[in-house]
């Protein structure tokens, strides 16, 4: 009784040492290249779309 008690608790901590790993994402330019070069290599005419300033939280 006291090796499977000792099993399921050893699962359990596991677990939770496990799933509470954090991912981070960057928000905004993934390549870390200035808007106004973004700008100029997609050929847009505002820096507006490629500012992470300028976007909108999305939840």
């Amino acid at each position: 009784m006291k090796k499977t008690l000792k099993i399921v608790c050893g699962i359990l901590a596991a677990g939770v040492l496990f799933s509470s790993c954090v991912v981070h994402r960057e928000a905004g330019n993934p390549h870390g290249i200035p808007p106004g070069q973004q700008k100029k290599i997609y050929g847009t005419k505002s820096a507006k779309p490629f500012a992470p300033g300028q976007q909108k939280k999305q939840y």
